[in-house]
């Protein structure tokens, strides 16, 4: 029996909901998947690009409220800003943040400002993924008793993750996340290179335990490293030949932020080992986030864009010390991290993976 106008119109117009409803459905699961009885599954997919300047006034901003009747958290400031925008920083404004603050000085929390926003429960657990291991205490050496060649320590508070190039050498670099690569085969550049001089020490950015190191065509000699909740695995490539690893590194040893890991080259991009196959010296930097460890060593592998991660960082640089005796370099203050302390010598381990 044929349809009639009318019946083809509403046969048309029920048919683009659903297939609406399903391509809804499949774009917010690529952000948290929920199983039939409600339970949270691990994230699948993360863009990340806050900006510098959010994450520093964030940061000041929960440093100098740090003691006060309202304190203020930078992760659940910044995730606000996240749900608001839809993700995409490049709406941010100052302001945006300064009327945030003063909305929760006032009396108001952030359960109650973001009762609304469907998901800011996703971008915060996101962004503190992201940026969870970088603000807290620690100690430092203070210069004048590294002068004086002794040893005495400050207490202090604030950002406790490091540039992964140390202090006096320079860098360039620009966004190249996600652009095209073709040795070996075709993909996608999954971090940033930072373009200097072979020989750059290049730091830990953040305490965590030596994963993997060692050579593959593509990266060269590599170190990654993971954080101690995790969540983080740091990748650092194409490293100096010959003598591409700080003397003490080793797999399953643990690093402080801001310790020597290794010095820039250009290996890599060869089938033959040691070899400088790459154009330009650079560090290929880059930071995986794990939710669960399925997602590491596969196909589903969450890599971030951390273009504006290595600017926040380039204004916290560890400087080092070259021993004259082995032409090695080590930082120059000493550091204690309460992370390492609170593993009382136990390191984590964590489920062993193939290097890529």
């Amino acid at each position: 029996m044929a349809l009639s106008g009318k019946k083809k119109q509403m046969l048309f117009t029920a048919t683009a909901l659903l297939l609406s409803a399903a391509i809804l459905w499949n774009f917010c699961s690529l952000f948290i998947k929920i199983d039939p009885v409600g339970a949270e599954k691990p994230i699948k997919w993360v863009e990340f690009n806050v900006t510098a300047s959010a994450m520093e006034k964030a940061l000041s901003m929960q440093k100098e409220s740090r003691g006060t009747d309202c304190e203020l958290d930078w992760v659940e400031m910044l995730s606000y800003l996240g749900a608001k925008y839809g993700g995409n920083f490049k709406k941010y404004k100052a302001k945006h943040m300064d009327d945030l603050a003063e909305k929760l000085r006032s009396g108001q929390t952030m359960e109650e400002l973001t009762k609304g926003m469907e998901y800011y429960h996703y971008y915060h657990e996101a962004y503190d993924a992201v940026l969870g291991g970088m603000v807290g205490e620690y100690d430092i050496q203070t210069e004048d008793s590294y002068n004086n060649g002794t040893i005495e320590m400050e207490t202090r508070y604030g950002l406790k993750a490091y540039s992964p190039i140390a202090y006096g050498y320079s860098f360039s670099h620009y966004d190249d996340f996600g652009a095209s690569r073709s040795y070996g085969f075709s993909r996608n550049h999954l971090g940033n290179d930072l373009l200097g001089n072979v020989g750059t020490p290049i730091m830990a950015v953040e305490s965590g335990v030596v994963e993997m190191m060692g050579w593959n065509k593509y990266g060269g000699w590599r170190v990654g490293i993971r954080s101690f909740d995790g969540r983080r695995y740091y990748y650092y490539a194409h490293l100096r030949k010959d003598r591409p690893y700080s003397v003490n590194l080793k797999e399953g040893s643990i690093v402080e932020a801001g310790d020597v890991i290794g010095y820039l080259g250009m290996t890599g991009y060869s089938d033959k080992e040691n070899v400088n196959g790459m154009n330009v010296p650079h560090l290929h930097f880059g930071m995986q986030l794990v939710f669960d460890e399925s997602q590491k060593e596969s196909n589903n592998e969450i890599w971030i864009d951390v273009y504006e991660i290595v600017k926040f960082l380039e204004h916290h640089k560890s400087p080092v010390v070259r021993d004259e005796e082995s032409k090695e370099y080590f930082r120059k203050y000493e550091f204690t991290d309460p992370a390492v302390e609170a593993l009382e010598g136990k390191i984590p381990q964590f489920p062993k993976h193939e290097p890529d």
